[in-house]
């Protein structure tokens, strides 16, 4: 994704002020967007002043106009995530004839110094579940998770992080000797501590997707 150079001026709303973008969390790591942009309309002009991730709830098409740049058209899959650098203004228009939805995640803790760790791709952990590390850098690490229904997933949380439901999720969750039940629909979002240990565990008949987007 192209940005502005650092010369150029940012015009726009605060992305706080853009319609489309429903803050659903803010803590001292991030500002969590929900974002929705109806068939074949647009945001408004807003400016993103921190870098992020995002993750896409169903497959998209839109234009990326981004200020001072050529439109750039661009397709998505449902669940991909993406991380874009901050410092640059733009409008997104939906091409399709369905919803353009995603879960924006701002990094709002500097990076520091430290190395991008390395990652696995398709690890099996537990009983039936499947990870993937899709990003990972000094500041953020992204993961797709997968369950089969009945899949069980180590949870060994050593830093904040949430959760990003990609699909609909029920789960039982086992943590710290206590037990929970959790469900989301596709892009809700649930906050988790660090430190957290335990199992989490699909109890619906359907597989499950979620993206655990953990801070460094």
């Amino acid at each position: 994704m192209c940005l502005l150079s650092p010369e150029s001026s940012l015009n726009g709303v605060p992305i706080t002020a853009e319609p489309h973008h429903h803050l659903a969390l803010q803590n001292a790591y991030t500002r969590v967007f929900q974002v929705e942009v109806a068939p074949n309309t647009a945001t408004l002009l807003h400016r993103h002043d921190h870098d992020f991730l995002y993750v896409t709830v169903g497959p998209a098409e839109i234009e990326n106009d981004i200020q001072g740049k050529a439109p750039v058209h661009a397709k998505m899959a449902d669940g991909q995530v993406l991380f874009v650098a901050g410092g640059f203004s733009h409008i997104a228009r939906n091409l399709s004839q369905r919803p353009f939805r995603n879960v924006t995640v701002e990094l709002l803790r500097p990076a520091g110094s430290g190395q991008a760790e390395g990652g696995e791709r398709g690890v099996e952990l537990g009983e039936g579940a499947v990870t993937d590390i899709v990003f990972d850098n000094a500041a953020v690490r992204a993961t797709e998770i997968r369950l089969s229904p009945g899949g069980k997933l180590p949870a060994r949380h050593l830093r904040p992080h949430i959760m990003v439901a990609v699909t609909t999720l029920n789960l039982r969750s086992e943590l710290q000797g206590q037990q929970k039940e959790l469900h989301l629909k596709p892009g809700d979002i649930s906050w988790g501590a660090a430190g957290m240990t335990g199992v989490a565990v699909n109890i619906a008949s359907a597989p499950a997707t979620l993206v655990e987007i953990e801070f460094k």
